[in-house]
């Protein structure tokens, strides 16, 4: 996908409102008002606040919750949600948001311009290290008036309009934020947002229970009367669950891969992998860079041809998803096809160990390290089983550690760990989801940053390039360039290019309808 100047101001004249509820209409499916969906979320959220917590689980029960000013359609196309309409200026600096009116949070008070300024310019400026490094490019934010905030750049940033989504930039309430700590005010453990649904109640390892905002700003919606989200930590409950009418919605990880077969194959199931475009997620092995060898360039290259892709994508994922050929999923902008990692090959990969003078002891062991697993699923434990076994054809010995989400989450952001298993959103743009990973200057202890330690001067030069440039052409040469180094030095393992999947009830209507799918907020969503 590729912006055009003309394509934006085309897109922000035009702009509307897609009116999903006629497409169930057109079926000749007429929306129905009632009834509670009941859902499943796994692993269980550490917070529901979209701003503090980035992890998925938190975006798909929190988009419901909150909205950002923009969402978007399968090929990225902004479309309106809080903004009802926006303009951009000729040269690419003035960004200017008219907000839907009569918009209230869930406390009764009025969302205004004044919110959407303070969201931007100061919430996720503090709290989020991913949208800092866009957001710190406005060199004004002001309201206009209460229905309209206007964003002037410094310089032009051709992905701006794709950082407005509700997982990116969620416009949050200032009177409950403005002078407090944002990440630990009482706001963030119980949310107030504008979204469909207001959050009411939490029972930590039971349910979490979302009731209908009876002054949501959309006149006659949601739909539905409540959601609650289901805490069910075994693989084989949640799938019992679903077969058994339990539940009528699951998502993400809810599902095992290697069930999904047999959900396609019942006839009241609807099962989906669209959705995720507007996130692009990569999965890989994370090496930590301080821990030797993972150090050497060699080392890296050699555990590369240990693994076969193809074997993760078909036999543990079952297809859904597909090999991962480097560090841009090749649905993200500026993907480069040419440049891809080292193949699977187990000989080249044993002499590039010994090339590394890591010569096999009388065990065949050349060196031991460690592998945190992701707890989120039985698949990830499988994965991390075949990682062990294929290193272990070369000589390498991987000591799997089990561990629940938050320590997890902990350890990897803390660097206290030698290899473990992620997968990042891209967002459609390199300098919006890939940058972070690799960039020197996002070293930091922070989860879903630069974690692996990895720094390169040549890389940071390229990626400052594609970052600044307003020109596509000079964008895709850098990031050409960078994704050709990035294969060549091998940071990170990357192994999959992943799409989930929605499996829900036939009786459920409008669940995937734009490129973010599941964590919509669902305003429109009923049962027939």
């Amino acid at each position: 996908m590729a912006f055009s100047r003309r394509g934006l101001l085309a897109a922000a004249a035009a702009a509307p409102l897609l009116m999903r509820v006629e497409d169930a209409l057109a079926q000749g499916i007429q929306p129905k008002r009632g009834g509670t969906l009941n859902s499943i979320v796994n692993p269980e959220p550490p917070v529901l606040h979209v701003g503090v917590n980035n992890q998925a689980p938190t975006l798909i029960v929190g988009g419901k919750i909150f909205q950002g000013l923009l969402r978007y359609d399968a090929k990225l196309n902004p479309m309106p949600e809080l903004a009802r309409r926006w303009e951009v200026s000729a040269d690419g600096l003035e960004y200017t948001f008219h907000l839907q009116e009569n918009v209230k949070f869930h406390d009764g008070q009025p969302m205004t311009a004044d919110d959407v300024i303070f969201s931007i310019m100061k919430f996720h400026m503090e709290v989020s290290p991913r949208a800092r490094g866009v957001f710190a490019r406005i060199k004004e934010g002001v309201a206009v008036n209460p229905t309209t905030a206007k964003f002037t750049l410094s310089a032009p940033f051709e992905p701006f309009l794709l950082m407005f989504d509700v997982t990116v930039s969620a416009i949050v309430p200032k009177h409950l934020f403005d002078g407090q700590d944002y990440r630990q005010a009482p706001a963030v453990s119980r949310p107030v947002g504008t979204g469909p649904f207001k959050f009411v109640e939490w029972q930590r390892g039971n349910f979490i229970r979302l009731e209908r905002f009876a002054d949501y700003w959309k006149p006659g919606q949601p739909y539905l009367d409540a959601i609650i989200y289901r805490v069910v930590p075994d693989s084989q409950s949640r799938r019992l669950a679903l077969e058994s009418g339990q539940v009528q919605l699951t998502q993400s990880n809810d599902i095992e891969p290697f069930d999904v077969p047999q959900m396609r194959a019942r006839p009241n199931l609807e099962v989906k992998t669209e959705g995720w475009e507007y996130f692009g997620p990569l999965m890989w092995m994370e090496f930590n860079h301080r821990v030797k060898p993972l150090d050497d360039v060699r080392v890296r290259r050699a555990l590369t041809m240990a693994v076969n892709r193809d074997f993760i994508a078909q036999r543990l994922w079952f297809g859904i998803g597909k090999p991962a050929t480097g560090p841009f999923h090749s649905a993200t902008r500026f993907y480069d096809g040419t440049a891809k990692s080292a193949a699977f090959n187990v000989e080249e990969s044993k002499k590039l160990l010994d090339a590394a003078g890591l010569k096999p002891n009388g065990q065949g062991v050349r060196f031991t390290i460690k592998h945190m697993s992701l707890p989120y699923g039985e698949v990830f434990t499988r994965l991390g089983e075949y990682l062990r076994q294929s290193f272990r054809q070369v000589g390498v010995d991987l000591q799997l550690e089990s561990v629940d989400v938050g320590t997890w989450a902990q350890r990897t952001g803390a660097w206290d760990f030698d290899t473990t298993i992620n997968y990042l959103y891209q967002y459609g743009d390199p300098t919006l989801g890939v940058e972070r990973s690799y960039v020197s200057t996002n070293i930091k202890k922070i989860l879903f940053s630069n974690v692996a330690g990895y720094s390169n001067p040549k890389v940071d030069e390229l990626f400052t390039q594609g970052r600044d440039s307003a020109d596509p052409k000079v964008r895709q040469a850098a990031f050409s360039d960078v994704q050709k180094l990035l294969v060549e030095e091998a940071p990170l393992l990357w192994l999959l290019e992943m799409s989930f999947p929605s499996i829900y009830d036939k009786k459920l209507q409008n669940v995937i309808t734009s490129g973010s799918g599941i964590h919509a907020c669902f305003d429109d969503v009923f049962l027939a």
